[in-house]
């Protein structure tokens, strides 16, 4: 049984996320749909991590094991042929070995968090993009990101929801800078809590404002508290970027 490594990029607007649900559209069920048009199957398709409603991806993994052999150039090319009208595009593809694993042989994530700073309301970008009209100081907002440096326990940071087993994880990236008036987060970990950077985006929002300075970022993590959280950002700028393995 042959096993394919999936790289996709997708518009996360449409979606509920990325796991398939018994009630609306999501990148998963898109996709195995997508098999089942052209391969005669419907496989399950392993991502390498979840995204929520509206959550982007520049380079998502999944895997996936089909009952026939296809060259990958052919996989990717009806695979992308079914799957229109959808915002989702296969990248790219190739054939593995069976102990691939999408998922669990991931060494790290990264997102990406865009921020646009401008008083004018978004037109290219809604959706894409989190508009913040108040000016924002993106050199706070980086000194209070390396706060959140290293191993911590984030439950301050973490989704009332979340299913992890733990608060504790460990942030190897994180950074703030500005690109004319978008400002982008990016962060890196081998593994995020759900809301997590969503979360941490929404309080260095608040730093960039003045609302907040980067030693109440420190004091918020410390609290281990949701309660003490400042402010959840929205999906719309939020971006699996890629995978590491």
């Amino acid at each position: 049984m042959p096993r394919y490594r999936l790289t996709i990029e997708y518009d996360g607007r449409p979606f509920m996320g990325w796991q398939r649900q018994a009630h609306g559209a999501t990148v998963q069920a898109a996709i195995e749909d997508a098999f089942g048009e052209f391969a005669g199957e419907t496989p399950t398709l392993f991502g390498c991590g979840r995204t929520d409603s509206g959550v982007h991806a520049l380079g998502q993994v999944a895997h996936v094991d089909l009952q026939r052999d296809f060259t990958p150039f052919r996989l990717s090319e009806a695979l992308n042929a079914k799957l229109r009208p959808h915002p989702i595009a296969i990248l790219e593809c190739a054939q593995v070995s069976e102990d691939f694993h999408a998922r669990f042989d991931c060494r790290a994530r990264a997102y990406r968090y865009v921020i646009r700073n401008r008083r004018a309301p978004l037109t290219l970008t809604t959706g894409r993009e989190w508009r913040v009209p108040q000016q924002l100081d993106e050199a706070a907002m980086h000194a209070a990101s390396q706060h959140l440096i290293g191993k911590h326990d984030f439950t301050t940071f973490r989704a009332a929801q979340c299913q992890a087993k733990s608060p504790i994880k460990t942030m190897s990236h994180l950074a703030v800078r500005r690109e004319g008036d978008r400002i982008i987060v990016d962060a890196e970990a081998p593994s995020f809590l759900h809301h997590q950077i969503r979360s941490i985006t929404g309080c260095l929002a608040m730093v960039g404002d003045g609302r907040w300075t980067p030693e109440d970022m420190k004091q918020a993590l410390l609290a281990r508290d949701r309660s003490r959280l400042g402010l959840n950002a929205p999906p719309d700028g939020l971006y699996f970027v890629c995978a590491t393995y």
